[in-house]
């Protein structure tokens, strides 16, 4: 029987009502003749009530005792779920997950290390939905370890991987992966079929669809994934292998860019004047990447005849006040200045085209530069052109990229 897994958001799990719905659904693919797992995130606004709780207790708190309370909202899902289910003549059972994903690393980010397929293998053998929580496993020192924000769509991979599932589907709030934010351009359209590749890139630059582990992990496991909605039957956006797509990068049919990604998560950092010589760099990137701090968008340039250079980089607006800290605890700024400016973006295009044509990211500049928009820093990948902007005209620098690189939808044109 072809095996599924189904994951399912807060949004999806807001409510007593919200979970018979989703219950509904997972009764039709079980009598459907599928054999059916399912992952759940809590309901909307929970994980941010917990954490809210563990700071009042404890400004400092223990991070494995922090563990224990935030991932106690994934588990109250999955036994309602499982209640539901059973209340609908489902055969179906609810797992913890410290008793199927070993997990490594620090505490409040781990990573996935195994599943333990066994126990699910039986529980599917014998016709059980099995449900389980996401955003959690168990450390190697068996306590309760979470993935981090968003860690139940790497849940739900990861289970897929493990049990050897023919797809994963991530129900959602929106209905598929779109050329940009719907907000911002009325006109993106839904896509049919998109990437590996470009999904993660979309995600890693500010794409909030699905989160940027799970797309890597899908990724190397090669598991299809599927985005949908929990509220209406619609179809979704498929996310496959390049090989699977069914076109190739030079072909006509498809567009070069599949979308097109902004972030306003961003802070700018410059160091003036600072030493012009080999290990400068690393003397700064060295204490940020101590603090786990990431950074992006480097540019570092000598000023001619003075021994000296400048630093521009970019660090997720939340930690611009620790990457600051940093810096000046290190000394790495010594002798210079450093200014910072939180009130940046990143707009990024993204696709597999870019590869094989580099005239797109000079229309990218080309087109900015129309509307009097000045790039601050760029910074490029093999399928991705990343821009950083002043933030009062990034939702200007989508729309006119968006129909510069024909996006905006047509009518009666399928994405």
């Amino acid at each position: 029987m072809p095996r599924i897994v189904m994951k399912f958001g807060g949004t999806s799990m807001a409510g007593i009502e919200r979970i018979r719905v989703v219950a509904s659904r997972v009764k039709r693919e079980a009598e459907a003749g599928n054999e059916v797992l399912v992952v759940v995130s809590a309901m909307a606004g929970e994980t941010d009530r917990l954490v809210q709780l563990c700071k009042e207790a404890s400004a400092l708190a223990d991070p494995k005792e922090y563990d224990v309370v935030v991932a106690s909202g994934e588990q109250v899902t999955a036994g309602l779920l499982a209640m539901t289910l059973q209340n609908m003549g489902v055969t179906a059972r609810s797992f913890m997950g410290w008793q199927l994903m070993r997990a490594s690393g620090a505490h409040g980010n781990a990573r996935v290390e195994a599943v333990e397929s066994a126990l699910l293998g039986q529980a599917l053998a014998g016709g059980t939905v099995a449900v389980i929580p996401g955003f959690q496993g168990v450390s190697e020192d068996g306590r309760v370890a979470t993935l981090g924000r968003g860690g139940s769509d790497t849940s739900a991979v990861a289970i897929a991987a493990g049990v050897k599932a023919d797809r994963c589907d991530i129900y959602t709030d929106v209905d598929g992966v779109y050329t940009t934010d719907p907000r911002i351009v009325p006109k993106a359209r839904k896509l049919t079929k998109i990437t590996f590749e470009e999904m993660l890139e979309l995600a890693g630059v500010g794409a909030k669809v699905l989160n940027v582990r799970s797309v890597g992990l899908a990724m190397r496991e090669n598991m299809p994934l599927r985005v949908l909605t929990a509220f209406d039957d619609l179809p979704g956006t498929e996310i496959v292998a390049a090989l699977d797509f069914g076109l190739g990068d030079n072909d006509m049919e498809r567009n070069a860019i599949a979308g097109i990604a902004a972030d306003r998560n961003e802070a700018r950092i410059t160091l003036t004047g600072i030493a012009d010589k080999p290990g400068t760099v690393a003397a700064v990137m060295g204490p940020l990447a101590e603090a786990g701090i990431q950074v992006d968008m480097i540019v570092h340039a000598a000023t001619a005849g003075e021994g000296a250079s400048d630093l521009n980089f970019t660090v997720p607006r939340a930690s611009l006040s620790q990457a600051v800290s940093a810096i000046e605890k290190s000394g790495a700024a010594a002798g210079g200045s450093i200014l910072t400016d939180d009130k940046v973006a990143k707009v990024s295009i993204v696709g597999v085209g870019i590869r094989s044509n580099p005239e797109l990211a000079a229309k990218m500049f080309a087109t900015l530069a129309e509307r009097n928009i000045n790039l601050l820093a760029v910074s490029a990948s093999e399928i991705k052109v990343s821009v950083l902007l002043a933030e009062d005209e990034m939702e200007l620098a989508v729309r006119v990229l968006h129909s510069a690189f024909g996006l905006d939808a047509r009518e009666g044109a399928d994405a």
